[in-house]
């Protein structure tokens, strides 16, 4: 049953398909059911007048009257999140993906010319793809793998925002914790934008001078940040403190062990795992897998919740490119709780005739095969963006 709602009388539980009437220009990248008050909060800031409101798929409490339907349909609610990876889900993610990029890239143009009034176009970013970690996670987690160095800066930022939003839902973290997080990793790196372009793209190692430099990026992110308005406390943290390690390593205070917010030891978890995986101007990346082990022998950072992240993501990340004792390359659309190293794999390429193959989702666990390595793009002279986009989304099964 859908019905036309004033957002004064929208309520957390309800499901939202649509804005309807509005005065500003706002666009909601994804539906979702209203998991706090907040958010109606926010939504009225921005201009919303109503919305349209599907009962079927709400989960308001029980003293609350809402049509019979309601009721018989709640199971359904949870199903999106655990669903295989399909060709509308991964086109959904996809849309929602490029659609971050233009709007960050647009972000750090205006601030670079002091044109930024405040975060509004970040927190709804940070809204959406928190909406879509929630209703289409596997789908998301799937494209933080699928690199272009040209925009690292960009796409860095993008992912880290999905995964820290990943980690802490599984952590348990409740809806306004989590996208206060995803917000806060966001922006981390915001200040790197204003750095010299020769320290930023630099190729080889850096001089002690230059390093120092690079290290000036925390305090202009935080300035920039503050200069465009409120923040929580909890995202600015985590903007403050990603780069402090627990021994007392990291910059630019150097804080050891619990004085660093909890929130950005996970930021620098994330930080360190998407950096690995992806090519930068200095450095090629390692496999997921590779990125993980190195995770757990890096000391200085948050070890029990690096142990947490490695159950969160699976031993092989959805996305991950891997190879199979078939000969087939793969990508992992979902992980096996239950079996860890036997995932969902979509094949698209035969190692052996060196020929694309029509896609096929198997389910490791019920076949005779498994994965061998987690394989580089590089390795096959593959360009992932461009082959996922072009061909593979399209070859997807429904």
């Amino acid at each position: 049953m859908l019905e036309q709602v004033p957002i004064d009388e929208l309520q957390p539980g309800m499901y939202v398909n649509q804005v309807l009437e509005q005065t500003g220009s706002l666009k909601m990248r994804s539906k979702g059911i209203v998991k706090t008050q907040a958010i109606i909060d926010n939504l009225k800031l921005k201009g919303i007048l109503s919305v349209e409101v599907d009962f079927t798929k709400s989960k308001l409490p029980k003293t609350q009257k809402a049509p019979e339907p309601a009721e018989e349909t709640q199971p359904e609610v949870a199903k999106p999140s655990v669903k295989p990876v399909g060709r509308d889900s991964i086109s959904e993610a996809s849309d929602l993906y490029d659609s971050a990029l233009s709007i960050q890239s647009s972000f750090l143009k205006s601030l670079k010319n002091g044109a930024v009034k405040d975060l509004s176009p970040m927190e709804s970013l940070s809204h959406s793809l928190i909406e879509s970690v929630f209703d289409n996670k596997d789908a998301l987690s799937c494209l933080t793998m699928i690199k272009d160095t040209d925009q690292y800066l960009l796409e860095h930022s993008i992912n880290c925002s999905v995964l820290s939003g990943i980690f802490c839902e599984f952590l348990g973290y409740d809806r306004d914790i989590i996208e206060q997080v995803s917000l806060g990793t966001l922006l981390m790196d915001i200040g790197m934008s204003s750095l010299p372009d020769e320290i930023r793209n630099s190729k080889g190692a850096f001089s002690q001078g230059d390093w120092e430099v690079m290290k000036t990026h925390v305090q202009i992110g935080v300035e920039l940040v503050e200069q465009c308005g409120e923040i929580s406390d909890l995202s600015l943290r985590i903007i403050e403190e990603h780069h402090e390690r627990i021994d007392g390593s990291g910059y630019p205070k150097g804080l050891v062990g619990d004085e660093i917010s909890e929130y950005a030891r996970i930021a620098a978890i994330v930080d360190a795992y998407d950096a690995m995986t992806s090519n930068r101007s200095h450095k090629e990346s390692i496999t997921p897998t590779q990125a993980l082990k190195r995770l757990t022998a890096t000391e200085n950072l948050d070890q029990d919740l690096v142990k947490q992240f490695i159950q969160c993501i699976g031993v092989h990340p959805v996305g991950s490119l891997v190879r199979l004792k078939s000969g087939k390359l793969g990508i992992v659309s979902k992980i096996n709780p239950k079996d860890p190293v036997s995932p969902h794999v979509m094949t698209f390429y035969s190692v052996t005739s060196q020929h694309f193959n029509e896609v096929k989702r198997i389910d490791l666990s019920l076949y005779e095969d498994e994965i061998v390595s987690g394989v580089r793009p590089e390795e096959f002279s593959l360009n992932l963006p461009k082959f996922f986009r072009d061909v593979f989304v399209n070859q997807i099964p429904i």
